[in-house]
Formats: C-alpha cells, sequence, structure tokens
C-alpha cells in the first residue's frame, strides 16, 4: 500500500538501486548539492513519486512563485518533493529524492522514506551537501563524511570531525536506514567561506567524485568541470587587482597546504564579509 504522504507513487523495476537524497532548506553552501541535483536530472530521468506537500510544507514559508508574462498571470510553480529514477554511465539504477525539505511531519516523512527504501532494497543511502570552510577556491573542494558505521567511515578517507550540529531532515533519514541495517553515509563538499552565495561547480565536482568513490557510481563531469575552470579564472580575475585579498588568499592557502589549525588565519566571518563586499563592488 502506498504510504499516506505520497500523492503518486509507480516503482519501476530496478536492481540493486542506490537512494540519493538531498532536500533544499538546510546547509548547501555554493548550491554543492542542488548543483548535482540538477546535473543528474539533465540525465534521461523519470519522475516516480511525488509527496503531498500540502501536508508537509508550510506555503507561507515556501511560497509558490507566480509567473506572470506581460501583467498576464501565466502559470504557478508550487514547491515539490519528488522521487526520480535515472541510471548511471554503467547502467546502475539510481533513486532520487530531491526537492524543499518538509516543515512538519518529520517523523512520518523519514518513516516514508524508510518504507521506500526497503521496497526498492536500496544498496545504500547517500545524502547530499556543502558546506562553508576555510578553503581557498585555488584549491580542490575536500569531502567531509558521516555515518552511522565506524568500518564505513573508516573505508574512506574523506574529512572527520567530532562535534554536536543542528541535523538536516536527510541526515536524520541517514541516521534511521542505518539503524534499520542499511548502509548510509553523508557527503559533504566543503566550499570556500568567501564564495557561499554563489554557484561552486567544484563542489559538486568533489560530490560526483564521491559518489563514484562510495557507491561505483559514474556520471559524465565534463560540464560541470568546464564551469568549475570558468568559475575559477572568473574569481581569479577579481582577486588579481587587490592586495589586501591576495594576501588572505596566499594565507588560505598556506594553512590548506601545510594543514595549518584554522586559528592561525583570518576567522570565516571575517573572510566572508571581507570578500563579500569585495565581490558586490565589483557587480
Amino acid at each position: 500500500m502506498i504510504p499516506e504522504l505520497y500523492s503518486h507513487l509507480e516503482l519501476p523495476e530496478l536492481e540493486r538501486p542506490t537512494l540519493l537524497i538531498h532536500l533544499e532548506g538546510w546547509i548547501d553552501a555554493g548550491h554543492g548539492g542542488l548543483t548535482v541535483v540538477e546535473h543528474l536530472l539533465n540525465e534521461p530521468s523519470t519522475t516516480i513519486g511525488e509527496f503531498d506537500t500540502d501536508l508537509l510544507l508550510d506555503h507561507r514559508a515556501r511560497r509558490p512563485i507566480l509567473h506572470v508574462v506581460d501583467g498576464v498571470s501565466d502559470h504557478l510553480s508550487w514547491p515539490s518533493i519528488q522521487v526520480s529514477a535515472l541510471r548511471d554511465d554503467k547502467g546502475h539504477d539510481v533513486v532520487l529524492v530531491h526537492g524543499v525539505e518538509p516543515d512538519h511531519l518529520w517523523g512520518a516523512f523519514i518513516e516514508t522514506v524508510l518504507w521506500l527504501i526497503e521496497k526498492i532494497d536500496a544498496v545504500m543511502v547517500i545524502g547530499l551537501g556543502a558546506y562553508p570552510a576555510a578553503l581557498p577556491h585555488t584549491r580542490p573542494s575536500r569531502l567531509a563524511c558521516t555515518a552511522s558505521d565506524p568500518a564505513l567511515i573508516h573505508s574512506h578517507s574523506f574529512t572527520r570531525a567530532t562535534l554536536d550540529v543542528p541535523a538536516g531532515l536527510q541526515a536524520a533519514i541517514e541516521y534511521e536506514a542505518a539503524q534499520a541495517g542499511r548502509p548510509a553515509i553523508g557527503l559533504w563538499a566543503q566550499v570556500p567561506h568567501y564564495l557561499t552565495q554563489m554557484p561552486n561547480p567544484a563542489a559538486a565536482v568533489a560530490l560526483l567524485e564521491g559518489l563514484q568513490e562510495v557507491a561505483g557510481l559514474t556520471f559524465d563531469e565534463t560540464e560541470l568541470r568546464e564551469q568549475a575552470i570558468a568559475n575559477r579564472n572568473r574569481i581569479d580575475g577579481l582577486v588579481a587587482g587587490n592586495e589586501e585579498h591576495l594576501e588572505m588568499l596566499r594565507q588560505l592557502e598556506e594553512a590548506f597546504d601545510s594543514q595549518t589549525p584554522e586559528a592561525d588565519i583570518p576567522t570565516g566571518e571575517d573572510l566572508a564579509a571581507e570578500f563579500q563586499q569585495f565581490l558586490r563592488d565589483q557587480d
């Protein structure tokens, strides 16, 4: 029986699929996770399910977009939470849960996604996201990970940390999936503090590389790599004429290359405020 939170769901025949999750509303610096979702949906994909957002969302907080053309109300775009099916370049099945993070009924939503995971017999559950870090844009984005299984954590060389942090809904799904016996991991790309508000294709490339390492999923990264190079060149050009920002960048590079503690470099808040103002001045 289809769980009540689905407005519709039609599951195709799937062979050992990996379930990917990205829900907008929590941390996703540089739109790293969202960029991966958009990239994957450019592949041949099928919408196989949709959640009932009237139950899950506060539409006063997540209002629909009214598209007006020459004064005429053309159509409304409502926020959605969808389930899509696609295959990677090697033919591996992938199921993608994507859209906005629910405002209500988190427990019921988690139970419903766990039902889906069992129904499709997912071999692994992977959450996608990105967060600000003391990282210069002239260095590759690093990946951090979270998982409930120490063996899964230590089988990869991603960054690990010990901390208490507010959790997004997809982290709760990863945790509960692991408790139910499904391998689950959260992949987080690091994005320079000062570039968190603009798209960062390098973070998306790092996440796709992480998917290949942990799940053997392969997707064409050519377009994203080209965008990353263009973005790097643009930022280089903006920085080149400002000695103060060149010095900040040099300090970040030295800290990154030597693994110097963040306390030895300017704080993230200082860098973000300084650099974002600089970028605004450059229009």
